[in-house]
């Protein structure tokens, strides 16, 4: 064997080493990112999840056009975790938390289970759904603050991820002020779920989001307003009896 040739060989053989080891580092980086997303959702491979929608306002059973596509952006995370979603009717959902993984969409006067899960697991958040109070309707007050809904200008959105002991499965909870801001919630989580896995792991974390000028940019345009985590799992105090003399 000639020198032009050996060197030939050796030239083929070492292409092939580096493809080869280019590979399994692309491989490794790719198992190493797949099970950091599975970690964060609570999703191993072959894991079922519980999607939990709201009904449309006003309506009996429909599903608001953006809460669908909110679906279908968890559905593709779902997916690509390997895990399989059950979709239910947030008045058939009549389980606990913490065996599966969940994903909970809209807010308390139109999902029951959403207004649950702001009782048990954020007792610092209070929705104003009272049908009398117009102006301040979806309003939000968490801790010491209000935050009032301007439609299709300046809309929040509660995103958390929720645990109850060390072995649970997390709860996902995207309650906005409409419908759009669901899907606000969503699409965030699916833009930046590894940055807030880099920051938060698998502890439970509350974001007050705001969806800015809806009309124009819809769910795509979102600013985080702060961590609330503490706040919103601080009981808020109750109201002070009324008290009156009697005649």
């Amino acid at each position: 064997m000639n020198d032009d040739i050996r060197n030939i060989v050796l030239g083929v053989v070492a292409a092939g080493v580096s493809a080869a080891l280019g590979w399994l580092a692309r491989t490794y980086l790719w198992q190493r990112r797949l099970r950091r997303k599975q970690a964060f959702f609570g999703l191993p491979t072959n894991s079922e999840c519980l999607l939990v929608v709201n009904r449309k306002a006003g309506s009996d059973g429909a599903v608001h056009r953006y809460d669908v596509s909110a679906l279908l952006e968890l559905s593709a995370l779902i997916k690509d975790c390997g895990a399989h979603a059950d979709i239910v009717q947030h008045d058939t959902a009549r389980q606990g938390f913490g065996e599966r993984t969940e994903f909970c969409l809209g807010g308390p006067s139109t999902n029951r289970r959403m207004a649950a899960h702001l009782s048990s697991l954020l007792p610092g958040v209070r929705v104003t759904t009272d049908a009398d109070r117009v102006s301040e309707q979806g309003a939000f007050r968490i801790g010491t603050e209000r935050y009032l809904a301007e439609a299709g200008v300046c809309e929040y959105v509660l995103l958390a991820r929720l645990t109850v002991g060390e072995s649970a499965r997390p709860v996902f909870l995207c309650c906005g002020q409409r419908a759009i801001t669901n899907q606000a919630a969503t699409r965030h989580l699916a833009r930046h779920h590894e940055r807030l896995a880099r920051k938060y792991g698998t502890d439970s974390f509350c974001l007050l989001l705001k969806v800015v000028n809806s009309e124009a940019y819809g769910p795509d345009v979102v600013e985080l307003v702060a961590d609330v985590t503490r706040a919103a799992r601080t009981p808020l105090p109750e109201p002070a009896p009324t008290t009156g003399t009697v005649e």
